[in-house]
């Protein structure tokens, strides 16, 4: 193995994922610019025991999710790293501080 190579390529992935990743870690979660940026939440995750009817899966509940999973959740459905058509759509309109403002609203939620 090639020792150089390798750090090498280490040190770009690092570099080409860093600013993003530090900018998600300093967004500051605002709840109530949240709770306007949820509206469209409801129509899914707000019905309790609601199913989609094709392709059937149950639709999870959001409120009261760890701002982590929240953040990394819209994150992910933004880049496409994790799948699921609707929720692409959805997430790839928010900046990283619209992520950081739904987590802290739907985290602080209970019910």
């Amino acid at each position: 193995m090639r020792p150089l190579p390798i750090a090498a390529c280490l040190a770009l992935a690092f570099a080409v994922h860093a600013p993003a990743a530090l900018a998600q870690q300093t967004a500051v979660g605002d709840a109530d610019s949240g709770r306007g940026l949820t509206y469209t939440c409801v129509g899914c995750h707000g019905i309790e025991g609601y199913k989609n009817a094709y392709p059937h899966y149950h639709v999870p509940k959001i409120g009261g999710q760890s701002t982590e999973y929240l953040v990394n959740a819209l994150t992910e459905y933004r880049r496409g790293t994790r799948k699921h058509p609707t929720m692409e759509v959805q997430a790839q309109g928010f900046s990283d501080q619209d992520i950081a403002d739904i987590a802290a609203f739907l985290s602080g939620l209970t019910q």
